[in-house]
This record gives structure tokens, sequence and C-alpha cells, in this order.
């Protein structure tokens, strides 16, 4: 039996006595994940992004283990709703525009002191001070610096559209509109460079593709190392008290905690290690996270169709934001349908094995927006389902 075989018959042992969709979170995996990253990370603390889990119980459980520290947020509704669950430090990744957050934030002393907000604009520092209705607590505020990597002479741009803030003396004088302001605090700077830690570099079938993917990352590193260094040492000549230097994220989280200038590293989708986690040469993890759909009919020899199952991921459209068939092994889409809204043809040899009623389980291409799916989360160790959890969905919270 192969490894991938053993852990078909293990969740199908532990969910023997639940009806499919069924999402499932081996415990054993999630663990290992944690304890890879936090050794990838040499000894800088691991902030997790939440919206890479988007379940408390688990961003409880990860927390709970030495070299984590503090959560990074999606939304302000979000980081307030943690803060009051007792989180103690959030980070709020973006910039946001909830004016009834910002006075809830303001008028609280609590939730002033366990998060912090993202600028990277004037006008948004404007927005807050609109919103603050009265409130008088100090605002912690966080920079965000552009990383994108940029060529000839910048009319090729590599990387996310985020922060118009790219050189030090940008960043300097965003950091000086903080401090001169009444009732705001600098206390971080934040880069992602979703370009390094987000795209893998040895993809399957495509050795030209992630040769070039090596040859940009490698380049994008030492650009952003250099430059990083120079605009903290340019904010903390603002602001010599800064807290933290926040970089990184699960692809790039062992050469992002080889910069001096960074203190603290941010990642959380290898706690589930989706599907796009795959196709990378510097770290291999466990998938952890996966859900299962039942088989409701037999069209032919050679394929089944499960119920639902059409979970496509975020961002640019493609084969490779839709979930992938993954127990039994050897199962694949229908090329006329893909993933249904309300049902999904696979086809392959393992579809004669089948039966009506059983599961066939998936991996989701990116790792928390599974949990927009389900309100719960089973919690596999070994072959036994050892407790069940809800999600943000299950708890009411659909913040995007």
């Amino acid at each position: 039996m192969t490894p991938r075989a053993a852990d078909r018959a293990r969740y199908d042992r532990a969910t023997a006595h639940l009806d499919a969709p069924v999402a499932v979170v081996d415990l054993e995996a999630f663990d290992d994940n944690a304890a890879d990253l936090v050794r990838r990370a040499a000894g800088k603390p691991v902030r997790v992004a939440s919206k890479s889990v988007r379940c408390r119980a688990l961003l409880e459980r990860v927390l709970a283990r030495d070299g984590f520290a503090g959560l990074m947020s999606f939304t302000l509704a979000e980081s307030l709703w943690l803060a009051r669950s007792g989180f103690e430090d959030v980070l709020l990744a973006y910039p946001s525009a909830d004016r009834g957050g910002y006075a809830e934030l303001a008028a609280d002393p609590k939730l002033a002191a366990a998060v912090t907000v993202m600028v990277d604009d004037p006008a948004q520092l404007d927005l807050i001070d609109r919103a603050r209705d009265g409130g008088r607590e100090e605002i912690r505020v966080c920079l965000e610096l552009d990383t994108s990597l940029r060529l000839l002479g910048g009319r090729v741009r590599i990387g996310a559209l985020r922060s118009p803030l790219r050189e030090p003396a940008q960043l300097a004088e965003m950091a000086r509109s903080v401090v001169r302001r009444p009732g705001f605090r600098l206390v971080g700077v934040m880069a992602y460079e979703g370009h390094v830690a987000g795209v893998g570099d040895l993809v399957a079938g495509r050795p030209l593709r992630s040769r070039a993917v090596r040859v940009m990352q490698n380049a994008a590193r030492k650009e952003l190392a250099a430059r990083r260094a120079a605009v903290v040492r340019a904010v903390r000549a603002v602001a010599p008290d800064l807290e933290f230097v926040n970089g990184g994220g699960t692809g790039s989280v062992q050469h992002t905690a080889a910069e001096d200038a960074v203190t603290e590293i941010a990642a959380g989708s290898g706690l589930y290690l989706p599907r796009l986690f795959d196709n990378y040469s510097s770290f291999t993890g466990r998938p952890a996270a996966l859900f299962a759909q039942p088989v409701v009919r037999r069209p032919g020899v050679g394929v089944v169709t499960v119920l639902g199952g059409g979970y496509p991921a975020s961002g640019v459209a493609g084969p490779d934001r839709s979930p992938v068939p993954y127990l039994p092994e050897g199962l694949r889409y229908d090329p006329q349908e893909g993933a249904g809204e309300v049902q999904t043809p696979l086809h392959g040899s393992a579809a004669d094995d089948l039966l009506i009623g059983d599961k066939v389980w998936f991996r989701h291409a990116k790792a928390g927006e599974l949990c927009e799916r389900f309100d719960e989360l089973q919690l596999v160790e070994g072959d036994a389902v050892v407790a069940t959890v809800p999600t943000y969905r299950g708890e009411g919270r659909t913040f995007l």
C-alpha cells in the first residue's frame, strides 16, 4: 500500500460515520508542517497568516507552539473579532476603509493595544481620523513596502500591485507623516514578497519555466534584501522604537529569515499545504487539509460523478485554481466539465473501484479559502476524528 493509499484508508475510516461533503485536517501533518516552518525560520518568530487557516481552534493550536507569535489578519472586522477572542497581537495585513471598525478600535483600550493597522498613504490616516467618532485611543500603525522586482527601467514589473511606497525616502516620509500626527504610533514595517513566497519554482513538466522562475526569484531576493535593509534604516531614523519588521511567506521563509533587517516571518499556507505549494525546490510538506465529495453516479466504465466540488481558488482563473482529485490516486477531471457547481465527473481506472456513497478526497488549490465552503473541520489523528471545530463560516463570520 502506498503512503497515499494508507492516508485514504485512514481518512475513510475516520469519517465513516460522516456523510460527505466533509472537510478534515490531519493534525499530525499540520503539526509536522508547523515544525518545518519554525525550522526554516531559524530562530525568528513566525506570525501566522489567519486567512490561510480561518479556524480559531487551529490558530490557537499553532500559536501554542514554540516559534510562533502573533497573527496576521486580512480585514479590520476580523482583527477586532480575534482581539476580542483573546488574541493579543494582530497585524492587519491590508489597508481598510471600515469606518465603523476604526471607531471601535479608537474607543477600546484593549482593542487598540492588540491590533496594528496597515497604511501606505496619508489619506488612510485621514480616513481613520474622520472615523474615530470621539475615540481617543492611540492607533498602532505599520507601513507596507512594495517588494516588486522592476526591470528595464521600471517598464517590467514582477510582483503584486500593493503598496505605492518603494524607496527608502518614500517610507521615511510616510513614517514622518505618522509620527507627527497625534493619535498614531508607528510600530512596524511589512514587506510581502509574493513573487518569491507564493510562486513555485519546480513545476512538474515545465523545466524551462521552472528555471526562469528560479532566476527571477534569485534576482528578486538580492534586490529586495538590499532595499529592505535601506528602508528599515530610513524608517528607524524617524521611529527608533520600531517594534517589528515583517517579511516572507511560506515559500520564502528561510530566505527572508536570513536578512538581518527582518525580525519576524509571516506564514500560514504551509500549515495546510494546499496544491499550489507542491512546486517548490526549497521545501516539502505534508498535505494536511482535504475535503471529500460523495460518489453519486457511475455513468460508465472508468468514470464516476461526485456531488459538487467546484470550489475554485482566487487569482487568475485557470486549471491551477481548481481543487485536485487526490484520493484515490489516478482520477482526473472531464475536460468538458471540470470541477462543477453541482456535479463533477471524474475519469480514471480508480473510478471502477468506487461505489455509490464512497468518498473522493480533494486538495484545494489555496489554503484558508476551503473554510469558506465548510462550517466545520474534522480533526483527524491516526484513523479517528478527535474533535470537530468550527471554521470562521461556522461561527457566522464571513469577512470577505
